[in-house]
């Protein structure tokens, strides 16, 4: 058992090179927080306790035959991460949050998974999301609604919300997640901590269950932006089993840097605190010489119904294969949410509808990709909320089912055009919960987001908010 939580890779790294601690430590202190405060968050679903203490008796005894070098060799030795109960995880279970895979024990991980244990990290198990990570709230799992540390009547954001308590909690030090509309952004907005949602095609959706195969993005959850580009670095990459990916090429941030300001997200409908923490945000940008830029993104009004449009008709087909014959339960266990995304799917797919509405919504698509690109003609990165309000609370907006799709709105831009988006803390509101922003950039051009986040937190200090009581 240790003391104090390291709050970044770097200080769990320097504890473990300095013997201030061991690994061993590390997954008993984090075990038993989990222990602890978990009954109250319901953030994980399952524990992978044995693997854990196996993986990190292996880090103590890599660390003690190759010292210094050991870290030259994985960059993320002894870093303890949980993963959204998406991920494929070879013999641990995977049920994506729903009753149809409650017991199901898959027999490989998927690419990210095993590439993150190649670097030397430690998994401690399987955090909470909405069925199918349908959902922006974290109430739509079948294994109970997760709860924000900060407050346990408020949700803490979906649909990867156990991932973002996992870290806010510190119940891992970062958490792997996905995103096809704001499913990472969210929670790590709404619980005070950092979500990447990378380029589309730059991380390997091999080996996580699909929600919406031209929409997914595979990122990840963690206290800071150096930590977030760490294990970027570590992720990326083909790997010959997802035809979409695509190497990036080293990139070099450019120097005097612009980002622009979408007049249409600030046009109404944003909570003040929300306002008020983008404006403060952006003078700290501006004193340390970033310029800024209005900038127009006309179509981006209807992103949130054309993302609505195309996400259900890919969840319907990528459904389809949960038919409770091979594997799994049947159908009767789905969730309410997943049929209502599996009907409007259909419809939109079905005969007579496909081009009054999917075959619309895919034009309208491009329409905003050749938005984005042309406003990024004249800027680095796009600045904007990550949600119109802060958190709300548990069972608010339940019933409305539009109500809480609109909590997205500000999200679905980068999922549609597949560009990246790092969503940062930047305070609390009057009742003490969190708030942030998004960055937004080209694609392939993640280096740009870290260094202006680097450049943020180097000068704020709100990534260092912890909630009461954990």
């Amino acid at each position: 058992m240790i003391n104090k939580i390291p709050q970044s890779i770097e200080d769990f790294q320097n504890g473990l090179k300095n013997k201030s601690f061991s690994a061993v430590d590390l997954v008993g202190t984090y075990l038993s927080r989990i222990e602890k405060y978990d009954k109250d968050l319901n953030s994980f679903i399952t524990i992978s306790k044995e693997k854990a203490y196996e993986d990190a008796k292996r880090t103590d005894r890599i660390i003690n035959e190759k010292g210094q070098k050991a870290f030259e060799e994985y960059p993320l030795l002894g870093v303890v991460i949980s993963y959204k109960d998406i991920y494929l995880t070879k013999g641990i279970r995977t049920t994506a949050a729903s009753k149809v895979l409650e017991g199901y024990i898959p027999e490989y991980s998927g690419t990210v998974v095993k590439r993150l244990e190649e670097a030397g990290s430690i998994m401690i198990g399987k955090t909470n999301c909405d069925a199918w990570a349908h959902g922006s709230s974290g109430e739509n799992s079948d294994f109970g609604p997760t709860k924000n540390p900060w407050n346990k009547n408020y949700i803490p954001g979906g649909s990867s919300s156990g991932s973002g308590v996992a870290v806010a909690a510190d119940f891992s030090l970062a958490a792997m997640a996905t995103d096809t509309c704001g499913s990472i952004r969210l929670p790590a907005n709404y619980c005070g901590v950092v979500g990447l949602k990378p380029t589309y095609g730059s991380v390997s959706r091999y080996g996580v269950i699909a929600m919406a195969s031209s929409l997914d993005s595979i990122g990840h959850i963690t206290h800071t932006v150096s930590d977030s580009q760490k294990i970027f670095e570590c992720t990326k990459g083909v790997d010959g089993k997802d035809s979409t990916l695509k190497n990036s090429q080293n990139f070099i941030v450019g120097q005097n840097l612009k980002i622009g300001i979408p007049k249409e997200f600030f046009e109404g409908g944003l909570d003040n605190e929300v306002e008020k923490s983008i404006e403060e945000a952006r003078k700290v940008f501006e004193k340390l010489n970033i310029e800024f830029v209005e900038i127009t993104l006309p179509s981006t009004k209807y992103a949130i119904s054309t993302y609505y449009i195309i996400q259900p008709a890919e969840v319907s087909s990528n459904l389809g294969r949960f038919d409770g014959i091979r594997y799994g339960n049947d159908r009767n266990f789905f969730g309410d949410e997943a049929k209502r995304r599996i009907m409007l799917g259909t419809f939109v797919l079905s005969s007579g509808y496909y081009d009054a509405y999917y075959s619309k919504a895919m034009k309208i698509r491009t329409i905003i990709i050749k938005e984005v690109e042309k406003a990024f003609e004249k800027v680095d990165a796009i600045m904007a909320p990550v949600a119109p309000t802060p958190p709300f609370k548990l069972g608010e907006k339940v019933s409305d089912p539009l109500k809480m799709y609109l909590t997205d709105i500000f999200a679905a831009t980068a999922n549609l055009s597949g560009i990246p988006s790092l969503a940062i803390p930047s305070g609390l509101t009057k009742n003490k919960l969190p708030l942030g922003f998004q960055l937004m950039g080209k694609k392939f051009e993640e280096d740009t987001l870290f260094h202006l986040g680097k450049m943020y937190q180097n000068k704020t200090n709100f990534h260092g908010n912890k909630p009461q009581g954990y």
